[in-house]
């Protein structure tokens, strides 16, 4: 399914106020491949206190979700089985991308299968060789920020799933 583009909305002073009104400029498809040659996905969960925690993963971005795994007794794996709700960011900010949602773990044996080979084939590691310390959770996110620095703020974009 393909997201609604829209403006990014922000405060006076970012320069977007030259942004075409509908967020038109930036295709998606263009989105997905920076999404999936992506190397590292930046995770953000939120602590019990309310403090944000930052940590890179590998991933894939496949069927509209980043897909990712952690140990579930990690810090980040209890902050998502507490907050599933996550920011995650790719590494370049000359071509941002900037996901906003609700993480699901995945248990179903058909989806981690395929995670485990697609996995494979990119980082040459099988999560399923970790046990149960490879728990593995995908964001469907419910927002995306998008931008290429070069040409900011004339593609920003913000778009709705």
């Amino acid at each position: 399914m393909t997201p609604t583009p829209g403006p990014v909305r922000t405060v006076d002073g970012y320069g977007l106020a030259s942004a075409p009104a509908d967020g038109s400029t930036l295709a998606w498809s263009t989105v997905e491949q920076w999404l999936a040659d992506s190397r590292n996905y930046w995770i953000v969960t939120t602590s019990a206190d309310g403090r944000p925690h930052a940590m890179p993963v590998w991933g894939l971005w496949d069927d509209g979700a980043v897909w990712f795994s952690t140990d579930p007794a990690s810090r980040k794996g209890r902050n998502l089985e507490a907050r599933p709700e996550i920011v995650v960011h790719l590494e370049s900010g000359d071509e941002a991308v900037i996901l906003e949602g609700s993480v699901q773990r995945v248990r179903d044996q058909t989806q981690l299968a395929q995670f485990d080979d697609a996995y494979f084939l990119k980082y040459d590691v099988r999560p399923s060789s970790m046990g149960e310390s490879a728990g593995v959770y995908a964001l469907r996110p419910a927002v995306a920020l998008t931008w290429t620095e070069a040409d900011f703020p004339t593609t920003a974009t913000r778009w709705t799933f």
